[in-house]
C-alpha cells in the first residue's frame, strides 16, 4: 500500500492525511480470517454437550475440509461423468454460538492459501473496487469461499451476492456462509436460514443448513455504548502512543467519502490507536453507512478508539429501527468494545 501523505513526521498523524493506494492483489490477500481467530482451529471449538448440533455441525465441518483438501480425481477418457457439486454449507445460528469459530477453522483446515475469507461486506466492497467479472475470476482461482455474516438487509447487495455466488458454485467453488442475527434481533428470526435461502433463490438447493443451537457461549452482557473522554484525555491518549492518529469527526466522516470502502482496512495500517473529538450523532444514512464499514474494519485490526464528544446516541433513534438496524446495532456494539480497550490505555501509568 502506499499513501500520498505529506512530507515530515507529525506529532499526531491524522487519518484524513491518508489516501490509499491499493492494488488488486492486495485486497484479495486481505480476505482471510480476522486476526482473533487468526489461530483457532477446529480442534479448539468446545461444542457444548447440551446442543448436540454443535458437535454435529463440527463432524459436518471436517468432512467438508477432508473432501476439499483432498486431490481431484483425474477423469477417463471414455467417461466424461460430470464432477459432483462443490460443498455449499450455512451456519445458522444465534449470536455467540461459535460460527465464525467454526468458519475459521474451515478455512483454516483448507488452506487459507486455498481460500478467500471476508465479511459479506468485504465482498461487496471487492466487487465494487475491481468490477464483477474480474472479482468472479479472482475468486473462482480459490477452491473455498468463506462468507461471514451474510447481509439480508440490502436487497441490492443480496442480488449481487447471489448472483456472485451462482457463477462460483458454477466453477466448482465451495462455499461457506453465516448470517449476521444480533443479540438484540433474536427476538425477530434468531435463525436466518429460512431468508438466506428465500434470498439466494436459485442457489438455495445447493446449501445444505448446518443448525447450531445454544447459548452465547462467552455469557456477557453486549454494551452499546462507546464511552466518552474530553479532548484533554484523547490528545493524551493519543500523544502516548506512538502511530497513534487524532482527528475531527466531521474531518474523517468527509474524508471517508473519498476513500472506497475497501480501502479503509489500508487506511489504518500501523495504527495502533484512533482517538476522535467532536464525536457527535450522525443523521445523513449514506454517512452512517460508510462509519459501520470503518468500525468493521478497526474491529477486525483490534485497534482501539478512545473518543470526545457529546453524550448523543451515534445513529438517529430512525435509522435503529429502519432497515440497516442489525449494521447499526453491531457498529454501536463494536465501538463500545473498541473504547473499552482504549479507555484501558488512558489508565495505564
Amino acid at each position: 500500500m502506499t499513501t500520498d501523505e505529506p512530507a515530515g513526521a507529525s506529532a499526531a498523524p491524522s487519518l484524513t492525511a491518508r489516501h490509499p493506494r491499493v492494488p488488486a492483489d492486495r485486497l484479495l490477500a486481505e480476505l482471510a480470517p480476522p486476526r482473533h481467530f487468526a489461530h483457532e482451529s477446529f480442534d479448539t471449538y468446545r461444542p457444548d454437550v447440551a446442543h448436540p448440533s454443535q458437535r454435529r455441525a463440527l463432524d459436518r465441518l471436517r468432512e467438508v475440509a477432508d473432501a476439499l483438501a483432498a486431490p481431484a480425481r483425474a477423469g477417463r477418457w471414455w467417461r466424461r461423468a460430470a464432477a459432483p457439486a462443490a460443498p455449499a454449507v450455512y451456519l445458522d445460528g444465534g449470536f455467540g454460538v461459535g460460527k465464525t469459530h467454526l468458519l475459521a477453522s474451515l478455512a483454516h483446515a483448507v488452506g487459507l492459501e486455498r481460500t478467500v475469507y471476508g465479511t459479506f461486506v468485504e465482498l461487496t466492497n471487492l466487487v465494487g473496487a475491481l468490477g464483477f467479472a474480474p472479482t468472479v475470476d479472482a475468486l473462482a482461482a480459490h477452491r473455498l469461499v468463506c462468507i461471514d455474516e451474510f447481509e439480508l438487509d440490502d436487497p441490492g447487495d443480496t442480488v449481487l451476492m447471489s448472483r456472485l455466488l451462482r457463477e462460483l458454485a458454477d466453477r466448482g467453488v465451495a462455499l461457506a456462509a453465516t448470517s449476521n442475527t444480533l443479540p438484540g434481533a433474536l427476538g425477530e428470526g434468531r435463525f436466518a436460514a429460512e431468508d438466506f435461502l428465500r434470498e439466494i433463490q436459485a442457489l438455495a438447493a445447493r446449501f445444505e443448513v448446518l443448525r447450531i443451537d445454544g447459548d452465547d457461549h462467552r455469557h456477557r452482557t453486549v454494551s452499546t455504548h462507546a464511552a466518552r473522554l474530553d479532548d484533554a484525555a484523547v490528545r493524551a491518549a493519543v500523544a502516548a502512543r506512538p502511530g497513534a492518529t487524532i482527528d475531527g469527526f466531521d474531518a474523517l466522516l468527509d474524508h471517508l467519502a473519498t476513500v472506497h470502502p475497501s480501502r479503509y482496512g489500508a487506511l489504518l495500517d500501523g495504527v495502533p490507536l484512533v482517538g476522535l473529538t467532536g464525536v457527535h450523532q450522525v443523521d445523513r444514512q449514506d454517512v452512517a453507512l460508510r462509519l459501520v464499514v470503518l468500525v468493521d474494519r478497526l474491529y477486525d485490526r483490534d485497534v482501539p478508539v478512545v473518543l470526545a464528544g457529546d453524550d448523543a446516541d451515534l445513529f438517529t433513534d430512525a435509522m435503529l429501527a429502519g432497515g440497516y438496524r442489525k449494521k447499526y446495532a453491531r457498529a454501536l456494539s463494536r465501538l463500545a468494545a473498541l473504547t473499552v480497550q482504549g479507555a484501558a490505555t488512558t489508565a495505564a501509568p
